[in-house]
């Protein structure tokens, strides 16, 4: 967890660090001396924006990592047994959150040797950092990103700019295209995790209904059969590996 949050905030402290002290003129907090002996503090613009970026930090990690695909087969895995709301959404999102720090640890120790720690001890410019930056991430995410949705969004974007290269296209482009794969790529192993489940419900559905129990809820009698079904195959382990297993480390 720690190698992926430090790199993460050192670089948007460091955008900002850099533009506070490069533009002397605009401090962040400016004081006023009032005539009564008091002082005035004041918050400029930048300080604003700091606020506004880190509100959208989470999304903009959550939206560019694994976390997409983990929490929506997890989602999906628990409907499929049928066990309402066990586990608890809390146990999902911090299953999900651990797993993408797991996933995307080698990707922000790509961009903390490369970019962060150059930028940090003045060996490169910000724009530099930037461009090194995005190199593993776009690797990263075109490395999961379905070439037809890339080509859907290029298309909707209407414009006449060529890439010659994958890693010439930008975020903007990228990033919508990485969350619909991402969304496609999590049905499809939703599908293959609701398979087994349904045989069983429906199995338990003709047998009471060849025995006159029409009345008797067939998701009662096949919920313990499911469990009992994931807990011999090893079910956690094997998931979590095959989730793990499904994006390719750069």
């Amino acid at each position: 967890m720690k190698n992926l949050i430090k790199p993460s905030l050192s670089l948007l402290l460091v955008l900002f660090a850099d533009v506070s002290f490069s533009q002397g003129t605009i401090p962040i907090v400016t004081s006023n001396a009032l005539q009564n002996g008091q002082t005035e503090y004041s918050i400029t613009l930048q300080l604003l924006g700091l606020m506004t970026i880190l509100t959208l930090l989470p999304s903009l990690l959550l939206m560019m990592t694994s976390f997409t695909r983990i929490i929506i087969v997890l989602s999906l895995l628990r409907q499929a047994m049928g066990t309402a709301q066990t586990p608890p959404n809390q146990v999902l999102l911090g299953l999900a959150l651990f797993l993408t720090i797991f996933i995307m640890t080698p990707v922000a120790t790509v961009v903390n040797e490369e970019a962060i720690q150059p930028y940090v001890n003045s060996e490169i410019g910000l724009e530099d950092a930037l461009l090194r930056a995005q190199v593993p991430i776009k690797t990263f995410l075109l490395q999961q990103t379905r070439e037809t949705d890339i080509q859907t969004f290029i298309s909707l974007l209407n414009d006449d700019v060529q890439y010659n290269t994958p890693n010439d296209l930008p975020l903007n482009i990228l990033v919508p295209a990485f969350i619909a794969s991402e969304l496609k790529s999590a049905f499809t192993i939703g599908f293959m995790l609701y398979i087994p489940f349904v045989v069983i419900d429906l199995v338990v559905a003709s047998i009471l209904m060849s025995m006159g129990m029409m009345m008797l809820s067939p998701m009662m009698i096949s919920l313990p059969f499911k469990l009992l079904l994931f807990v011999m195959v090893d079910g956690w382990n094997l998931l979590i590996g095959s989730l793990a297993g499904s994006f390719a480390q750069i």
